[in-house]
C-alpha cells in the first residue's frame, strides 16, 4: 500500500482532528490511548462488525473491515462496512452512541475520506455513504459534496504537518473535554488555563533557582 511521497495519515485521524486537534495529536503523535466506558462500548461494537464475513445479496454484496488507502491523499485505514450496489461502493461508519447533530460533521469527514479512498482504489464515483448509530439503530446518510471533499484534503494536510512538527495544540478546555477518554492524560483544566500554566512553569524555575 504505497502512499507515494506523502506520510500516511490514518482515516480515523480526520475525525479526531475535526473534533479536537489536541486529541488527534495525543493519539497520533504521542501514541496515547486511554479508554473509558464510551470508547470500550465503541470497541465492542466495531469488534462484532469486523468479525462478520462477506455477505451477498441480489445485486450486490457487503464487505466488513475493508482496508482502504489513497496515494493521492496519503490516507490509510479501513472501513467498518462497505455495501456494493451494482459495484458502486457505499461506505458505512459504525458509531456506538445515538445520533447527535453537532457530532455528525466530525464523523462525516472520516466517512468522506473512506469514499475518496474507494474512488481511487476502484476508479468509480462514490457519491455518498452513511453513519450508523448503534444505540438508535439508525443510519444518517452523508453526501460527499465538494465542500466536504475539500475539507478532507485540508485536514489531511494539517494533520500531516502537525505530526511532522511533533506539535501538540493546547486543549480547548470546554464541554468536549467532559467525556473525552484522554481527559486525565490531556489535563485540559490545568494546561488550558494559560495563566495557570505560566504560573506553574514560573514556580518550577523559581524552585530550581532556590535549590542552586
Amino acid at each position: 500500500m504505497d502512499t507515494g511521497d506523502l506520510e500516511p495519515v490514518m482515516l480515523s485521524a480526520l475525525e479526531h482532528y475535526s473534533y479536537c486537534p489536541r486529541q488527534c495529536a495525543l493519539i497520533h503523535c504521542e501514541q496515547i490511548f486511554d479508554d473509558n466506558v464510551y470508547t470500550l462500548r465503541g470497541h465492542a461494537v466495531h469488534k462484532r462488525v469486523h468479525e462478520i464475513d462477506s455477505v451477498f445479496f441480489e445485486g450486490g454484496r457487503v464487505e466488513f473491515a475493508l482496508p482502504l488507502w489513497s496515494e493521492q491523499l496519503g490516507l490509510i485505514g479501513q472501513a467498518d462496512v462497505v455495501e456494493f450496489h451494482n459495484d458502486i461502493p457505499y461506505p458505512i461508519e459504525y458509531k456506538y452512541g445515538k445520533y447527535r447533530k453537532r457530532q455528525v460533521e466530525h464523523a462525516a469527514l472520516q466517512l468522506c475520506g473512506q469514499g475518496m479512498c474507494l474512488e481511487e482504489m476502484m476508479n468509480v464515483n462514490v457519491p455518498k455513504g452513511a453513519i450508523y448509530y448503534h444505540s438508535s439503530r439508525r443510519r444518517y446518510e452523508i453526501e460527499f459534496i465538494p465542500q466536504l471533499r475539500d475539507r478532507v484534503q485540508q485536514v489531511a494536510v494539517a494533520i500531516r504537518a502537525m505530526i511532522s512538527e511533533g506539535a501538540v495544540p493546547l486543549p480547548p478546555n470546554d464541554e468536549r473535554c467532559t467525556h473525552c477518554s484522554l481527559n486525565v492524560s490531556c489535563m485540559p483544566a490545568a494546561i488550558g488555563d494559560r495563566s495557570k500554566a505560566r504560573y506553574l512553569v514560573g514556580a518550577l524555575f523559581l524552585n530550581e533557582h532556590d535549590e542552586d
